[in-house]
């Protein structure tokens, strides 16, 4: 199964890979983590990212790619994969297409985790991050009457991610609607879009992804 995961942030994107992963035994892509890994280990594609990085530019889609080519060759991945953070754009998605098409392993489903931005909004500021384990928990759903903590870390703060504060959440919103919102059109015309409500509990949203890619 080879599926990409769609949805602005705060839809549960994360979330909802862990639990592909645990259910098919496929891995979770994610750029972001294959970028940090590669300037870790100091290959040739990690140093080409983190010279732009430095440079305070964005790292070039050819880097990445070949990023997620050599990902692909791992032996985990040999079943599908779950992509999650790339494509961004048309172009990006184009050349994802030619590479996986040179590959011979084309895209299985595209899975859009659909949430009004209202909501998007009031999850992303309300979201708390412990700062020993990194376990999220959220401001708006804790109980009645009780302040979020984490009960496996006695005494750990809860802390706010500077990108979840209201002024950085709004930009990210707006270049989701920019940049990603078309690629809803791009694969809806080619037959591998599944739309799933993502404004629902953990449990729900994993049951009807999980009806989605069966189709």
């Amino acid at each position: 199964m080879r599926i990409v995961l769609l949805g602005a942030p705060g839809s549960g994107k994360g979330t909802q890979s862990q639990r592909l992963v645990k259910a098919y035994g496929i891995p979770q892509i994610s750029t972001g983590d294959l970028l940090r890994e590669a300037r870790a280990k100091g290959t040739e594609l990690g140093l080409r990212a983190k010279a732009a990085m430095d440079a305070g530019k964005l790292v070039d889609d050819a880097t990445v790619l070949g990023m997620i080519r050599e990902r692909l060759s791992l032996p985990d991945a040999v079943n599908g994969f779950i992509l999650d953070g790339f494509p961004r754009n048309i172009p990006q998605a184009q050349a994802l297409e030619a590479m996986l098409a040179d590959l011979r392993e084309p895209l299985d489903a595209v899975v859009l985790l659909n949430l009004d931005l209202k909501v998007l909004f009031k999850r992303l500021t309300g979201r708390r991050i412990c700062e020993n384990c990194n376990r999220v928990f959220n401001i708006y759903t804790s109980l009645p009457g009780t302040l979020p903590h984490c009960d496996q870390c006695a005494g750990a703060r809860l802390i706010q991610r500077d990108d979840d504060k209201e002024e950085v959440i709004g930009k990210r919103l707006d270049v989701y609607e920019a940049q990603t919102k078309p690629l809803i059109s791009h694969y809806t015309a080619a037959g591998l879009l599944r739309t799933v409500d993502a404004d629902a509990d953990v449990e729900t949203v994993f049951a009807n992804i999980q009806r989605a890619i069966a189709k």
